[in-house]
């Protein structure tokens, strides 16, 4: 594997970190910008809305650069808004600081596993993206619950400093060890770029990736107040926990990057059961514990086989990367957003039945293309992506 996969893996780190210390610091950060719970939880919202309707077009205003140099200058913005959320002394600040990253963090993930494609043989490219998203999962093993004990003993502003620290390190690694690879000729222009998504197969695998996702951080986003209001753990405890929910979904990360895609229909059952048990035995420590191990194991973790499944839908370009992120994060604002409705409106384990409905919606975007597997081959039917391996083939 090349040394620049562990590298866009780093960059990467730093900015799933960012997008997720929020989960960790909600109580801090509602005393300290004088904000409610669910309004400190419309900030992972915010950064999911940023990433979703502005990340594909910061990635098509870089696209004519190399893609270091277009790595290079996503750190520099991102860098900016992680420091005005260091800053902030106002709710509105700290959103428009969530804007900023968001729309860089999105095009940062379209660019870099655009790059694992070009950097890595065709039969090796489900295991480098694997690789680079190790940064996602470790953003949760490692990320969330440092920035969160940092947040616990010097403040919450002391945590986006700290991220940003990790972003200029992510920055100068960049500057060093990734090659100054020529832009990928495959794809042509923007419009060409375009023409794949007039594919109805490729929308059913972007529709499938948000519904993964929002099931998970329906339940993600509100995990602290869930374990602490709800189960009862105190908040010293709850960095422990993160740690071992990441260390799940590091193991996940590894095992689905080793699988065929059609593990998505194994995790997404898997979800809406751990989900939905969490919701029953929330008041119990031990299966709230399994149950949020559960989660950890069985969803953000399928994120190489969604990127995978689009890339062989569709193609490996940084505009098709970045679109999927962009419906990836939509899940983020489903389940983020709508899970501060549910709380408002119903208490704090109705985020976690919230998920387990998402995840049964998104079996549903599976059933076409099981269907089809099913059917017997026809060799007058024309392929959904001609030219592409089987969704069904290894890397």
């Amino acid at each position: 594997m090349p040394r620049a996969v562990h590298l866009l893996a780093l960059g990467i780190f730093a900015m799933v970190t960012s997008e997720f210390v929020v989960a960790g610091l909600m109580p801090q950060m509602a005393e300290g910008l004088g904000a409610t719970i669910p309004e400190i939880g419309y900030l992972i919202t915010a950064f999911a809305i940023a990433m979703a309707a502005g990340g594909p077009f910061l990635t098509v205003a870089v696209m004519r650069l190399r893609p270091k140099r277009a790595l290079l200058t996503l750190f520099a913005v991102f860098l900016a808004g992680n420091v005005l959320a260091a800053t902030a002394t106002t709710y509105g600040t700290m959103l428009a600081a969530r804007v900023v990253t968001g729309v860089a963090s999105q095009a940062f993930f379209g660019v870099s596993l655009s790059l694992c494609a070009q950097l890595t043989r065709p039969e090796m490219r489900g295991r480098a993206v694997a690789v680079a998203l190790n940064g996602l999962m470790l953003g949760t093993l490692l990320g969330l619950p440092l920035s969160t004990l940092v947040g616990e003993h010097f403040g919450w502003r002391a945590a986006f400093w700290t991220i940003s620290a990790l972003a200029v390190l992510a920055a100068l690694c960049t500057a060093a060890g990734v090659p100054d690879a020529e832009r990928s000729a495959e794809g042509g222009g923007i419009r060409q770029e375009l023409a794949v998504f007039k594919r109805r197969k490729l929308w059913l695998t972007l529709m499938t990736s948000t519904f993964v996702i929002g099931a998970t951080f329906s339940a993600f986003s509100y995990l602290n107040p869930v374990l602490t209001e709800v189960t009862g753990f105190s908040p010293g405890t709850v960095p422990g926990l993160l740690i071992a929910y990441g260390a799940a979904t590091v193991a996940g990360n590894w095992i689905v990057g080793r699988l065929a895609v059609a593990v998505l229909l194994c995790g997404l059952t898997l979800n809406a059961l751990f989900l939905a048990g969490f919701a029953l035995t929330a008041h119990l420590p031990a299966p709230a514990v399994a149950f949020t191990m559960g989660i950890g194991l069985v969803g953000v973790t399928m994120n190489p086989a969604m990127v995978t499944r689009v890339q062989r839908a569709g193609n490996a370009r940084p505009l098709v990367n970045s679109i999927h992120s962009s419906f990836i994060t939509l899940g983020i604002v489903i389940g983020s957003s709508a899970g501060g409705l549910a709380v408002d409106a119903f208490g704090l384990r109705s985020p976690l039945w919230l998920g387990a409905a998402l995840a049964v919606a998104g079996l549903g975007t599976l059933v076409p293309e099981l269907a089809r597997k099913a059917a017997p081959a026809s060799p007058e039917r024309p392929s959904d992506a001609p030219g592409l391996i089987a969704a069904s083939s290894r890397p």
